[in-house]
């Protein structure tokens, strides 16, 4: 069985043994660590993200800014809620909300973005994996992506200056292509914006 299937490797504890909602989530949850994966909360316990993390983060979301300036497109960072309903079912009944390190959006259409939390998949998005969510990232957060419709995600490790590519074919991730951290890498899900490495690379080390 490979990691990304093997549930043995999650790494984050779990807040308890409840089911929880949306609603549940918005009493007790923090700005920033939560998330709800089909009801169950995991919460990232301290030390803070890394030096590393937050400038990789930074940088992402700065070149693509940068890209998608005057366009339809959004680029967020975390913190912000993203509730990823399974049907129709409101806001309080929903059992995922994730917090992705950087996110792209599109025009949200009459509900799906307020000040808390977007609804729905994102077009793309990258986690920046640490050694302590790496394993939960791929095991846990990559299916709940497949199944949520993310077109492109980006799983991006710093420890070995990688990035592993998931894109969305015919409704499933196929073989996820990982590529050295180097020269530039084109987005799929969303045109005109290419990531230069070498400058991510720079701001981390």
């Amino acid at each position: 069985m490979s990691e990304r299937q093997n549930p043995n490797t999650m790494t984050l504890p779990k807040r308890d043994s409840q089911y929880h909602t949306y609603g549940d989530y918005l009493i007790w949850s923090r700005e920033s660590g939560d998330e709800l994966i089909d009801g169950t909360a995991y919460v990232k316990e301290p030390p803070s993200p890394t030096v590393p993390h937050q400038a990789i983060a930074f940088e992402l979301a700065r070149q693509i800014g940068d890209a998608l300036e005057d366009t339809h497109w959004r680029v967020v960072v975390a913190p912000l809620d993203v509730c990823l309903p399974k049907s129709t079912e409101p806001d309080e009944q929903v059992d995922t909300v994730v917090q992705p390190d950087v996110l792209i959006t599109g025009d949200p259409g009459p509900g799906r973005r307020d000040e808390r939390r977007i609804r729905g998949a994102p077009d793309w998005l990258a986690e920046v994996a640490s050694p302590r969510t790496a394993r939960y990232d791929q095991n846990v957060k990559i299916p709940v992506y497949e199944r949520a419709g993310v077109r492109e995600v980006w799983l991006v490790k710093p420890a070995s200056l990688k990035v592993t590519i998931y894109r969305l074919e015919k409704g499933c991730y196929g073989r996820p292509t990982v590529r050295e951290m180097k020269g530039q890498t084109k987005l799929t899900a969303v045109p005109g914006v290419i990531v230069n490495w070498d400058r991510v690379v720079a701001r981390c080390l």
